[in-house]
């Protein structure tokens, strides 16, 4: 097994997945820096390889080390990342997110699945006293007074394929909305994947809205959506037809078995399709517990069968277990590094690059033998290891 280190990423990053133009010319805004942008922006993402939460324990972490184990070729304090965060082009780093997903999708990263899905959901991403950013959002308690200010985003990510990638974010404003700003997000994402990427869109009840199934239709991606009270006469029509029938299809998928319900409805009064899917499934453990959930969806029987679209539908947790989870939980992703609209855009899409080249390394070049895929921890484990001197562990906090 090749033993990972900053360097080995930084080469695997530069060479097999083709960011070397990038990570040299990132879109550094700065007028006359001073450090070399490809110092700061592979110092911002070996920072998020070793789960650092701060600019500041970044880059006491990596000036403290070496030239070799680290990658970085000068030293800098915490105050040229914020300079250079809030510089930094954002459309160059989306548009290498979205490069690098059709490069590994060239590359038949997912050529093992028979569906490429991509899946759009919202989070919560960090609060604020002051409002100091175009994305503060003002929080108030039931008597309405003024607690602080809370910040959303919308994110896209590539699910259903084994291999959940994050694509991109788009923060919600204070006269904006989830749905909104999931539109403006989708239309990007296909603007810049192309019309053939993928074979479908999951999305929670949120986004089961007339104007954002319309955009999906206008943009040529079929779209799957949960059903639920928010469209009570699509809900209660379905939920009267299935009660009155049997499932269509029955079946063992490990030790859990699915029960499957599939049925043309006419669309609601708003929705300009000619009719509408209503996938219901349940899903019951061994243990006895039960899980049911209803999905619409655009799609003809004959492109999606009941069995696949039960198993695209449920990818939709990917970019709630894969993507916000591991994003939360072991890469800072709701700590505000700099509270500045520039910087916190590049930070969140900064995390979502690192999240991506670490996956690809990790599951896809390092596993290219019969030894198992490296778990994560191993992975931060060995980076840390890889380090010289040893002399920190300040800074060393577990994912």
């Amino acid at each position: 097994m090749t033993q990972a280190t900053l360097g080995g990423i930084k080469h695997y990053a530069r060479k097999s997945l083709r960011l070397g133009a990038w990570l040299d010319s990132p879109g550094d805004g700065r007028v006359a820096g001073v450090i070399p942008a490809r110092d700061l922006v592979w110092a911002s993402l070996a920072g998020l390889f070793l789960r650092i939460g701060s600019a500041l324990g970044t880059a006491r972490t990596l000036t403290k080390a070496s030239q070799r184990s680290t990658a970085v070729m000068h030293t800098f304090g915490d105050d040229a990342l914020h300079y250079f965060t809030e510089r930094m082009s954002v459309d160059a780093l989306r548009r290498t997110l979205y490069a690098l997903a059709r490069r590994a999708k060239r590359s038949k990263a997912f050529d093992h699945a028979a569906h490429i899905g991509l899946a759009i959901d919202g989070t919560g991403v960090g609060r604020r006293t002051e409002c100091r950013c175009p994305w503060c959002l003002p929080v108030h308690n039931s008597s309405g007074e003024l607690l602080g200010h809370t910040h959303k985003l919308v994110a896209l990510s590539i699910v259903g394929v084994g291999l959940p990638l994050l694509l991109d974010v788009e923060p919600i404003g204070p006269a904006d909305s989830e749905y909104v700003a999931g539109q403006r997000l989708l239309r990007r994402a296909i603007e810049l994947l192309g019309r053939g990427f993928a074979d479908y869109l999951v999305v929670d009840g949120g986004f089961a809205t007339a104007p954002f199934l319309h955009v999906a239709t206008a943009l040529g991606i079929p779209i799957i959506a949960r059903l639920k009270a928010n469209i009570p006469s699509l809900l209660q029509q379905a939920e009267q037809r299935f009660h009155l029938h049997p499932p269509c299809d029955r079946f063992e998928e490990g030790k859990d078995t699915f029960e499957l319900w599939d049925e043309i409805f006419p669309p609601w009064e708003t929705l300009d399709w000619t009719s509408v899917r209503v996938l219901r499934y349940r899903q019951t453990k061994p243990d006895g517990t039960v899980i049911e959930a209803m999905w619409l969806t655009n799609m003809a029987k004959h492109t999606m069968g009941s069995r696949s679209l039960a198993r695209a539908a449920k990818a939709r947790w990917e970019i709630e277990n894969e993507g916000f989870n591991v994003a939360k939980n072991q890469y800072h992703f709701a700590v505000i590094r700099h509270h500045q609209g520039n910087s916190m855009l590049v930070q969140w899409l900064m995390t979502v690059l690192a999240i991506d080249i670490e996956r690809l390394y990790r599951i896809r070049f390092l596993h290219r033998g019969t030894h198992p895929i490296m778990e994560s921890i191993a992975l931060w484990n060995a980076l840390w290891s890889s380090l010289e001197p040893r002399s920190w562990h300040w800074s060393r906090a577990p994912g």
